[in-house]
């Protein structure tokens, strides 16, 4: 007799079955239904979009999370209706039953193998962690008609047609802010309206929020209204900033904005990674803004005015000597003095595994003074220095120093003055034949120095298209070119 390949069905599939071909005898047996039933049941109820069952399901389901962003890579808008008509019902009576367990309703895909896992995974999923101030084991034994349910999901305010899901979820909180806390890890902000931020912000439970990302053109005016906002997301870890106007007319206002932005921001005691493109606040703020952010790992800071009191601030503030990854763009910083930046080297030695300083016009005597601060960076895997104008000399001194670093994998390096008309980096474009005659120098010096780091020279890049060219010594002797996108300094090979 020849055996069956195909593994039988088991008894608790076969029970399920016969259980959801009565959806009125299932909805009443939920009662007596074994906990470690639920997980499997939910997901066939889900698949079949039976939405009686899904409502009866939520409301009799036995562990403090459904983890619903797991189950499908976007629940449709049906199911999702189902699910908060079920809750409705639920947080609409008086007295909640005492078998009733759900505490949050999580929308995040956070748990990929949770269904598959079933009933063991599912009761050990905690309370999630976007608070700060959770409940104690004795208040969840405790719990009443008051404590709220909590939805988590992550939110995107953009311009145009909304995300039809997220709509329906942010309504449906506003009209049950007294039993509903919406909570959001990670906020998303491409939009100018401040309407539409204020719609949001205002039914977000403030304190959840932990990366906020502002990508959009802003005037003044907007930052202003949303700024009170910001100061209440007090466990924010990761803040993203970009791009906002000036108003070129009104340097007097602009100051007192830039003041009042900075105490606000100031009062992110928790921040841990700051990224800041294109805004005018910062010029001469850094004191007020860095100054309580002793757990700072991360600061990006492109394009953005600073003077040199800035600059000395951030050498010598605390965070500076816990710094592991820091970029300085597109700062023109050829007139400040070099001490500043030698000093934030030297604080930042045993800590620093990223730097890039980039596009920041240094030449050759600021670079010269920071060299023996950065022959100290021992943990530096990753170091980035295009954009700048220094001679062939003092490039090869500064590939002798890196050299020295046994973490550095990779290094960025601008092409040298000698490849430009007239040896100035400003004057004309870069001429391929006069790379030609430093390439055998820097292969000579390369090969003494004994270098294992990826090489890498740049020629050409463009910040707003976000690409840069350059050429790369491969280990066959051969220079090769190539384009590339440029790195944000959070995918930065670390």
């Amino acid at each position: 007799m020849k055996m069956s390949d195909r593994t039988p069905p088991s008894l608790q599939y076969l029970a399920m079955q016969s259980l959801l071909s009565n959806q009125a005898l299932a909805i009443s047996a939920l009662e007596d239904l074994p906990v470690l039933l639920f997980p499997s049941l939910f997901v066939e109820v889900y698949a079949r979009a039976h939405t009686e069952m899904l409502k009866a399901l939520v409301q009799a389901w036995p562990f403090s999370c459904l983890p619903l962003g797991d189950l499908a890579e976007s629940p449709d808008l049906e199911t999702l209706s189902a699910v908060l008509d079920g809750l409705h019902l639920l947080l609409a009576k008086k007295e909640r039953p005492s078998q009733w367990k759900l505490q949050v309703l999580n929308l995040r895909n956070e748990h990929p193998n949770i269904w598959i896992e079933g009933y063991p995974s599912m009761a050990r999923v905690a309370y999630p962690d976007v608070l700060t101030d959770k409940p104690t084991e004795s208040c969840r034994l405790m719990m009443t008609e008051e404590q709220p349910l909590i939805l988590l999901m992550d939110l995107t305010i953009k311009d145009g047609a909304q995300d039809v899901l997220q709509a329906r979820l942010l309504q449906w909180a506003r009209e049950r802010q007294e039993r509903v806390q919406q909570c959001s890890r990670k906020l998303l902000i491409l939009s100018d309206s401040i309407s539409e931020i204020q719609k949001a912000l205002r039914v977000v439970r403030l304190d959840s929020i932990q990366e906020l990302k502002v990508n959009k053109f802003w005037h003044r005016e907007t930052l202003k209204k949303v700024v009170p906002y910001l100061s209440q997301m007090k466990n924010l870890r990761i803040l993203q900033f970009s791009r906002m106007r000036v108003n070129v007319t009104c340097r007097y206002k602009n100051f007192s904005y830039s003041c009042k932005y900075a105490v606000h921001l100031g009062q992110l005691q928790h921040l841990q990674e700051l990224y800041v493109h294109k805004v005018f606040f910062l010029y001469g703020q850094l004191p007020t803004i860095l100054r309580n952010l002793t757990l700072l790992k991360t600061l990006s800071l492109s394009s953005c005015p600073l003077n040199e009191a800035d600059l000395w601030f951030l050498s010598q503030c605390p965070c500076s000597r816990q710094l592991k990854h820091l970029r300085l763009r597109s700062l023109p910083l050829d007139n400040f003095s070099p001490e500043p930046l030698r000093a934030l080297l030297e604080h930042g030695a045993s800590t620093l595994e990223t730097l890039a300083q980039e596009d920041c016009a240094i030449m050759d005597p600021q670079l010269l003074c920071m060299l023996p601060a950065l022959s100290q960076c021992s943990h530096l895997s990753f170091f980035s220095f295009y954009g700048n104008h220094i001679s062939i000399s003092v490039l090869q001194s500064l590939l002798s120093h890196t050299a020295r670093l046994s973490c550095l994998r990779q290094g960025i390096y601008p092409a040298p003055l000698e490849c430009y008309p007239h040896h100035e980096r400003w004057v004309g474009n870069f001429e391929p034949e006069r790379f030609a005659h430093v390439q055998a120098q820097l292969e000579q010096s390369l090969r003494d120095m004994g270098t294992t780091q990826k090489v890498q020279i740049c020629i050409g890049f463009c910040h707003h298209y976000k690409y840069w060219t350059f050429y790369t010594l491969g280990p066959d002797g051969y220079w090769v070119i190539s384009i590339e996108n440029l790195p944000r300094l959070s995918a930065l090979p670390l």
